[in-house]
């Protein structure tokens, strides 16, 4: 039990750790792709990968498992990533980070009411969420202030919401025991299919030679491969190990990585109010998972 809980947080942490430099890849993206197109290609990328790497498929499912995968196709992959991109663009990137750090305190709620197997809340993970929110506030707003913008803070709570329901949907699949690349080529495919009547609604450029760029084809890879693929195996894995509450927990150090790779990759400025924000942010995490 030990085994498994020390690996489910280190595959918590090494999932985090790549999603929070994503944007990095993103924002070179943004040059030449739209957010639904980078969206659209990163899972289909993710999908094959996860079909070369294991082409058996999956068997013996039944129509309630059916609609729990398309369930999760819908979340974590469609609509998740959809409202996110578009309330980036009707509100602050500082707001959309802030709020999309709620996840987990969604999570916590969704799993009390939906997963009976999951542990009692307790003061612990209170007082690590006011934590985390008090660091990720600082980090997100130390230069720029609050500004509200209700349509795009609303879609950013949304995609909180819709996150932590794709992570309930997560740990019910991952009480069936199938292998963790099935199941994640499974939620992609229904993934990639929602998004397939969306692309129609976006004025998309299909330009091919754009696929030829060494550094678009680098970051699209990342994206695809890493970010996608690989991340999505880890963090179903590791809900399957410590629970959808405890694993969501890792979400707070998303804005905490990507200050850090900002200032490390981008050479964006470093500040002491963003480093007590990180500290804040780190011991939320560590108070959420009840070892305050």
């Amino acid at each position: 039990m030990k085994n498994k809980t020390a690996k489910g947080h280190l595959a918590a942490l090494f999932t985090i750790l790549i999603w929070g430099t994503t944007f990095i890849s993103t924002k070179v993206l943004l040059q030449d792709f739209l957010p639904a197109e980078i969206l659209f290609v990163r899972f289909v990328i993710g999908f094959l990968a996860l079909w070369m790497v294991c082409p058996r498929r999956l068997k013996g499912i039944r129509p309630e498992q059916e609609l729990l995968f398309a369930g999760a196709g819908l979340c974590g992959v469609c609509l998740y990533y959809l409202l996110e991109n578009i309330a980036l663009t009707l509100t602050m990137a500082s707001n959309v980070g802030v709020i999309i750090s709620v996840a987990p305190f969604f999570t916590a709620i969704f799993s009390r009411l939906f997963l009976e197997e999951e542990e009692r809340l307790g003061k612990a993970f209170a007082f690590g969420f006011m934590a985390a929110m008090g660091g990720i506030g600082i980090i997100s707003f130390s230069d720029t202030g609050l500004e509200l913008n209700p349509a795009g803070d609303l879609l950013a709570l949304l995609a909180a919401g819709v996150w932590a329901v794709y992570s309930i949907l997560s740990r019910k699949i991952s009480e069936y025991g199938y292998p963790a690349v099935l199941t994640t080529r499974k939620i992609f495919f229904y993934g990639i299919l929602f998004m397939v009547p969306v692309m129609f609604f976006f004025d998309i450029p299909w330009k091919a030679d754009r696929f030829f760029n060494p550094v678009y084809c680098f970051n699209l890879l990342f994206l695809g491969l890493g970010a996608s693929a690989l991340c999505f195996v880890t963090w179903n894995a590791a809900v399957a190990w410590l629970g959808a509450v405890k694993t969501s927990a890792y979400i707070y150090l998303v804005p905490v990585i990507t200050v850090a790779a900002s200032a490390l990759i981008l050479k964006e400025p470093f500040t002491w109010r963003i480093g007590a924000g990180m500290v804040l942010t780190v011991a939320g995490l560590f108070l959420s998972e009840g070892k305050g």
